[in-house]
């Protein structure tokens, strides 16, 4: 007999779709999430969404598989073809979709449209939503199942996935451990209306302060991301839409047209790696296994990775929370994410160093990088696709 009942912590987008994947392969799954949604309002809102993730192509191929992506190709989205990095004028690092034969890079799209239309899917899944108020108080585990306390109301799995994000309470209550720390800058990201065509190239420029970069969303959105200390961040958001627009043209290169500030946010910047993806039945998925720089906006994908990597691992397994598939599981997965989190600490820390000689090293790296052929595409083929190939 089959032990295949699996409770999902966090119905974010890659809890969500922790649920239909895993679903989709014959388990019994119940999503715990303590805010709702409603995926039909979400869809049907005007209202825009600061919050925009860069899915790849990877995360792309997932979400069709879902069942969402056709839904986001009905709302709002923005496939952008080239990408570009730069520290000055003429060191330039860029890639474009043409030069690996394929039509686009990746979509720009805003995080609760992602959510939603993986919610959508829910439904015609069985997938039970229970709406938790209360924090969880205890875990029980035995060889045979896992139970979850949350106040009164008990819950029992062969399997727990915790996708509550980087604060994660299941982790920290199954006595996960992290390593990791904050970075010494906050990150402020500002939605705009901007007057111009549908753009599509999103690009970073990084400079003496932080870097600063441009997401372009469905015309007439996009998304300004920056880099800055917390002092000089907090400042600026207690700045008015017209002043904050005047520090927008101070620090960042022209955009490709004028523009009206509609909202804007900070959050600190933190790495953080779990000592452990699992503890007995319990496995960790998304940003309560890792928390990356949000450099080049790979954490979402990273958390996509780790779905089809862990659906694959449990297909047609009698028991989904057996030890050792977990273990493989983390065994596929840590390298792979520490590499990434890696390299994009590399090329924070890197661009972030005003010394003379590494800012000439710097200009030789683009440059050398621009002109690789080969080379840059294979970066390329990798940063779309999570694959090493």
């Amino acid at each position: 007999m089959m032990k295949n009942k699996v409770i999902v912590v966090g119905g974010g987008m890659v809890g969500a779709a922790t649920a239909v994947k895993l679903a989709k392969q014959g388990c019994q799954v119940r999503v715990i999430e303590h805010r709702v949604i409603n995926p039909e309002t979400v869809l049907a809102s005007t209202r825009v969404d600061i919050r925009v993730s860069a899915i790849n192509r990877f995360s792309e191929h997932l979400l069709d598989e879902l069942g969402a992506m056709p839904i986001l190709k009905a709302h709002r989205h923005a496939p952008y073809q080239q990408l570009e990095a730069f520290e000055r004028s003429g060191d330039n690092l860029l890639f474009d979709c043409h030069d690996i034969n394929t039509t686009h890079l990746g979509h720009l799209i805003e995080n609760n449209l992602i959510q939603a239309s993986i919610w959508q899917q829910f439904a015609e899944h069985n997938i039970e939503v229970i709406e938790i108020t209360q924090p969880l108080s205890k875990i029980e585990e035995t060889d045979q199942y896992v139970t979850l306390h949350y106040g009164e109301q008990q819950f029992s799995a062969d399997l727990v996935v915790a996708a509550d994000g980087g604060q994660s309470l299941l982790r920290k209550k199954a006595g996960i451990g992290v390593t990791g720390w904050q970075y010494g800058q906050h990150c402020m990201g500002v939605l705009i209306k901007l007057d111009a065509p549908q753009q599509v190239k999103t690009w970073q420029q990084f400079k003496p302060s932080g870097p600063v970069a441009f997401l372009p969303m469905q015309a007439p959105y996009a998304n300004l991301i920056c880099y800055h200390d917390a002092k000089q961040l907090k400042q600026w958001q207690q700045l008015s839409a017209v002043e904050l627009k005047q520090q927008i043209l101070k620090h960042f290169p022209p955009l490709a047209g004028d523009f009206d500030v509609i909202d804007h946010a900070v959050f600190p910047l933190a790495r953080q790696h779990a000592n452990s993806y699992s503890h007995g039945r319990i496995v960790l998925v998304g940003d309560a296994a890792h928390t990356i720089n949000p450099l080049a906006g790979q954490g979402v994908n990273l958390g996509f990775q780790d779905v089809v990597a862990l659906a694959k691992i449990l297909h047609n397994c009698n028991d989904v929370g057996a030890k050792i598939q977990l273990k493989h599981y983390e065994q596929t997965r840590r390298k792979a994410n520490l590499l990434m989190m890696s390299m994009m600490d590399a090329c924070y820390f890197g661009f972030s160093n005003q010394v003379a000689p590494l800012k000439w090293a710097r200009s030789q790296f683009l440059k050398m990088a621009n002109d690789s052929g080969f080379l840059k595409n294979q970066l390329l083929k990798y940063a779309i696709s999570g694959q090493l190939n």
